[in-house]
């Protein structure tokens, strides 16, 4: 992998269009829960959302950003837990039913669990997990993330990000685990 320092270093101002999906993906969110408050089983603990997920290179950088502004033995105790976390482990950031970098974690983490309008196979389908909105007839359109539509602006904006940060040239790897975002060289 590159020294990180040479191509990092345009990455925290690269970073504004993907912090605009977040507040909206945020606002989204917030609002579908509060409406629907009564639908949503969420409470610390419960570590359905806890699982070894990869990201993008945006979301990755953003990861591993934050853990630099931590303080020094917080941030080697995590990065301690991502070098011993194997793919099948739970996500190294979960600790004691919780996300140990929760103001920053990615896109499918803040809406696990969320009502997500999918297209299976040309038919389109909202699911969620088993826990929360389990009656979805009565969720109006306004209260669903368009999976297709997210993703195509996550791919987006992470294309842009790659581009200015690399210069470029396309990474090593298209994605990264949670762990390797958080040995990530800043």
């Amino acid at each position: 992998m590159e020294r990180a320092t040479e191509v990092f270093s345009p990455a925290v101002e690269s970073l504004s269009n993907y912090r605009d999906l977040l507040d909206r993906v945020d606002a989204l969110c917030l609002r579908t829960t509060e409406e629907f408050s009564t639908q949503v089983s969420w409470q610390r603990g419960c570590s359905n959302c806890g699982r070894h997920v990869s990201l993008s290179w945006v979301e990755a950088v953003t990861l591993a950003l934050a853990l630099e502004h931590l303080p020094e033995a917080q941030g080697e105790w995590i990065r301690d837990r991502a070098r011993r976390t194997a793919s099948q482990d739970p996500c190294p950031l979960f600790d004691k039913g919780a996300c140990l970098l929760y103001a920053t974690r990615p896109i499918v983490c803040r809406t696990h669990g969320m009502p997500l309008l999918t297209n299976v196979d040309g038919r389109e389908e909202v699911v969620s997990s088993e826990n929360n909105f389990r009656d979805r007839s009565v969720l109006p359109s306004r209260a669903l993330i368009d999976l297709n539509l997210l993703n195509a602006s996550l791919v987006t904006i992470n294309n842009l990000f790659v581009s200015e940060v690399f210069h470029g040239r396309s990474p090593e790897q298209e994605r990264l685990s949670i762990a390797e975002a958080l040995l990530l060289d800043l």
